[in-house]
């Protein structure tokens, strides 16, 4: 769905800078640290369509030797995401747009053996570091456009246009040909991640997995993450879309394949 234009879009989105990417081609490759792309000294985890930047956040904080890009297509979405960022590292806001840091109690790194009391939670806010985390506004037609062999350990894919005709089936970015894509950017041993709560997309996304098993190994799968009897780890790392559907009784679906490179 296309969003309306934020009102202050280009002030604010050089406001947030630090946090953006401007040109996530191959010339300025996220691997390059000497660039300043990202400051983490481990590996490079890619979320394709990361919304509003709940996720990507979360999955930064808990991980702060890896670097984390967000790519999104929508220039507003992806200020939503920036600004988000700055608030939860303690950075001022866009002083037009001063939102109560309460909205932001959640976005620390999971730990489930960890309760924090949530004023503990709110200090610890305001000593975050997001060194390791950067958002890219771009569509993502080819890996190759942006990234090189092996350059990733891993590629979530979150809440996705399904794409319901069967015509468009191509534009699923869960499509065998799209997967093999993301394949040859992740090192042997990486991951794709994959959540919906289309449960027809999920199907057909299950069946494009398969179709590339050679390269893809299936190691998780559930078609409700949020069970009681569900211990996949990915549950604890949640968009606002997934809080907001979960919330209401609706099933999230997920599959997890680690990639295997052919010698």
């Amino acid at each position: 769905m296309r969003q309306r234009k934020a009102k202050g879009l280009d002030k604010r989105l050089a406001y947030c800078s630090e946090y953006l990417v401007k040109d996530l081609g191959r010339t300025d490759s996220p691997m390059k640290k000497s660039e300043g792309i990202c400051e983490g000294i481990g590996d490079t985890y890619v979320e394709i369509g990361s919304g509003k930047g709940q996720f990507i956040i979360k999955r930064a904080l808990n991980n702060p030797s890896g670097n984390y890009i967000g790519i999104e297509g929508q220039e507003t979405v992806i200020l939503r995401a920036a600004e988000k960022a700055m608030a939860v590292s303690g950075k001022a806001p866009w002083p037009e747009n001063v939102a109560g840091r309460e909205q932001l109690i959640g976005l620390t790194p999971v730990n489930p053996q960890a309760s924090l009391e949530p004023r503990q939670e709110a200090v610890f806010l305001q000593k975050t570091s997001l060194n390791n985390l950067k958002f890219a506004c771009c569509y993502v037609e080819s890996m190759k456009d942006f990234f090189g062999e092996n350059q990733l350990s891993g590629v979530y894919l979150n809440f996705s246009d399904p794409w319901p005709k069967k015509r468009h089936a191509k534009r699923r970015l869960t499509h065998h040909i799209r997967l093999m894509d993301y394949v040859r950017a992740i090192r042997d041993g990486g991951f794709i991640e994959f959540k919906t709560d289309n449960d027809p997309l999920f199907e057909f996304s299950v069946e494009e997995f398969r179709l590339c098993e050679s390269n893809l190994q299936i190691v998780e799968l559930t078609r409700n993450l949020h069970g009681a009897d569900c211990t996949y780890d990915s549950a604890c790392f949640t968009t606002e879309y997934e809080d907001k559907f979960s919330g209401r009784g609706k099933n999230i679906n997920y599959i997890k394949a680690t990639v295997i490179k052919q010698k």
